[in-house]
């Protein structure tokens, strides 16, 4: 590893070196709770919009005790709509109101609410595991990266799971285009946060820029 390397590294984790679910306030465990309060902020990330949008709809989602499967389902329509429009989600508000409800019924008849009993049912297939998340109404392909991206930090047999996303943003900082390489240059950054950091770096080109000159 090039001294470089380590300084791109070092810049690109002190500037986005944090994952959206802690942004989001949800302390993520192995557990019924957090995991799929980790689902439905994955899923309003997979919409057309601001990151920090997605982020607040999920505050206010949560804040509204709709952080179970259960609980979502048992709220109404309106309930649903009204958080997300408090938390300023309102492009989308009213479609990804029903899909929320629409999953949250489908992950209780499936799984009993429960998504580690979905990972158990992929059977350590990531592939798998990717399929039966995008069955979930609202979660697109970019949706079940994040998650999946995310979940690395309490599913540890996913690890690496670094997209094409995460790649690109590893490429626009100058760092290698191999995930073990990275995993290397990151030291004992967890891969999560990782993931994450590179996201953040594709997606805001100037930023980019700058962890690339630290190099």
């Amino acid at each position: 590893m090039s001294s470089s390397d380590r300084a791109r590294v070092k810049a690109l984790l002190d500037t986005y070196g944090r994952t959206y679910a802690d942004e989001a306030g949800i302390r993520l465990k192995d557990t019924p709770q957090p995991l799929y309060q980790l689902l439905v902020l994955s899923c309003l990330l997979s919409a057309r919009i601001q990151a920090g949008i997605a982020v607040a709809a999920s505050h206010a989602l949560s804040k509204a005790g709709m952080r179970t499967a259960r609980r979502m389902k048992d709220a109404t329509w309106q309930q649903r709509v009204d958080a997300l429009g408090e938390g300023g989600y309102r492009r989308y508000d009213e479609r990804t109101a029903t899909q929320l409800g629409d999953g949250a019924e489908l992950l209780l008849d499936k799984y009993g609410g429960d998504l580690r009993r979905m990972r158990d049912a992929a059977d350590g297939d990531t592939g798998r595991l990717r399929s039966l998340l995008r069955e979930v109404p609202g979660l697109g392909p970019a949706g079940t990266d994040i998650f999946l991206r995310e979940a690395q930090a309490v599913w540890t047999d996913l690890a690496p799971y670094l997209d094409a996303k995460a790649m690109q943003g590893a490429e626009r900082v100058g760092l290698p285009s191999s995930p073990d390489a990275l995993l290397k240059a990151a030291g004992k950054t967890d891969a999560a946060v990782l993931a994450a950091a590179l996201v953040r770096a594709a997606l805001d080109k100037k930023g980019a820029e700058e962890i690339r000159k630290a190099g």
